[in-house]
């Protein structure tokens, strides 16, 4: 999905945050109503799907305000003065989260905050024909040609394009790619005090190279990913400065009176680091993934539970957790690498060629010989095999195992050997590191 930087005149920018706080709301509502369903014993009804609440909304809208209360009324008109389409796509967009909570790949959708979740989408108003996979036009049941929508975007110049946003009119955003998006829709979003349109565009797979060849990834926080070719990449960091920088703007918030401009200025500019400390690691994944797609016709990682890895180590009060400071500066420094987006937009370039292997042993067993042993595992960046006495790189002979998709349960021992092995319930998969330590 694109995305560009809008560069909105001061009425357009009213006109547009005008847009975010209805769809937020619409959001809210629609969040609101489906929550009842979920409170209390069984539930006695489905929930309303988009056709209900797209009903509610209509009859909000059409609602006299003969028999209302001043402050009834004004909220009524407030919500009626809303644009339509925005309000239904907000509508649109609630139900897809459900949807994808009912599968199972998401969690169950939160409520939007203001100044937290600022952003809306649009339906194009174009038409253009619609066309099949094979390239044949869609036809409808009466023959005639299938029109779908398309977003209106005119180019300015060679670094300046337009795109038409309801209520606004024509918005600039600086274009820094060489052709115009061709979406059906697009979402506009706020934040740090930037505006950003970012068009639907599912881009095409990256086709295979053909050379038969599999390479694995290891990943881990001194060394980002190692694949099985020798290579070592590494998702660049924050520097020194910038770190001393962040430092500081939060030490000037904690000090800065509640509420206060002092205060609000400080935390904006927080976010404008981390933004460009997560723009810049978005780049690296989306750079490393495309030469991963093209450069390998079976790519493995290693199958990690983020999610699980990351878990506050805080305890409760009844049982209050060990060496919580450390453990949050070890699940900082694994969120910084990107290893859950590497591996989703890897999967999106190159779709059937990924694998996930178990990530158990992987890190103690011999790419060699197949002996696994914690002992072996001597520091962080060092494998001397305790059977055979092959010497590697710890985090090369990881990603040979996951190449060769050797993970999960260990082998049995091999006949006639004795002591620390394969499969002894003792043994530790945990790598040897040192506790990360952050401010």
């Amino acid at each position: 999905m694109p995305r560009f930087r809008l560069y909105p005149t001061h009425a357009q920018e009213a006109v547009m945050f005008g847009h975010c706080a209805q769809a937020r709301h619409t959001w809210n509502l629609a969040w609101d109503v489906n929550n009842t369903y979920r409170k209390g014993g069984a539930r006695t009804a489905c929930p309303v799907r988009y056709t209900g609440m797209a009903a509610m909304l209509t009859e909000v809208r059409r609602t006299p305000a003969n028999a209302l209360t001043p402050e009834e009324a004004g909220y009524f008109a407030w919500v009626a003065s809303g644009n339509v389409e925005i309000q239904q796509q907000a509508l649109r967009d609630f139900d897809q989260a459900l949807v994808n909570f009912f599968n199972g790949s998401h969690g169950y959708p939160n409520r939007r905050k203001k100044h937290h979740s600022e952003g809306f989408r649009v339906i194009g108003t174009g038409r253009t024909p619609a066309f099949d996979k094979e390239g044949r036009p869609v036809l409808n049941a009466k023959g005639k040609q299938v029109m779908s929508r398309a977003v209106t975007v005119q180019k300015s110049n060679k670094k300046w394009a337009q795109v038409k946003v309801p209520g606004a009119g024509w918005v600039r955003f600086r274009n820094t790619r060489r052709a115009l998006p061709e979406a059906k829709s697009f979402r506009i979003t706020y934040r740090t005090g930037r505006w950003y349109v970012a068009f639907a565009v599912k881009p095409a797979p990256i086709s295979a190279p053909g050379n038969s060849t599999t390479v694995g990834v290891d990943r881990g926080v001194a060394i980002t990913a190692a694949l099985s070719d020798g290579r070592v990449l590494n998702c660049p960091q924050p520097s020194a400065r910038e770190r001393a920088r962040l430092r500081k703007h939060q030490r000037r918030a904690a000090r800065a009176p509640k509420g206060s401009p002092k205060r609000r200025d400080e935390y904006t500019r927080i976010a404008r680091l981390r933004e460009k400390e997560a723009n810049r690691r978005r780049d690296w994944v989306e750079k490393t993934s495309t030469m991963l797609a093209r450069s390998f016709d079976t790519i493995r990682f290693e199958d990690l539970k983020i999610r699980n890895m990351t878990r506050s180590a805080k305890g409760t009060m009844e049982e209050p957790g060990r060496r919580v400071a450390q453990k949050a500066g070890l699940n900082r420094a694994i969120l910084a690498q990107g290893w859950g987006l590497l591996r989703t937009r890897t999967g999106h370039k190159a779709p059937g060629r990924v694998e996930d292997v178990p990530a158990a042993y992987t890190s103690l067993r011999c790419s060699d010989c197949g002996w696994v042993d914690k002992n072996s595992r001597k520091s962080q960046a060092e494998f001397i095999c305790s059977h055979c006495g092959f010497t590697c790189n710890a985090d090369l002979n990881a990603s040979n195992n996951v190449a060769a998709g050797q993970g999960g349960t260990p082998a049995p021992a091999p006949r006639g050997r004795a002591g620390g092995t394969t499969g002894h319930k003792s043994v530790s998969v945990r790598e040897p590191q040192q506790l990360l330590l952050f401010e």
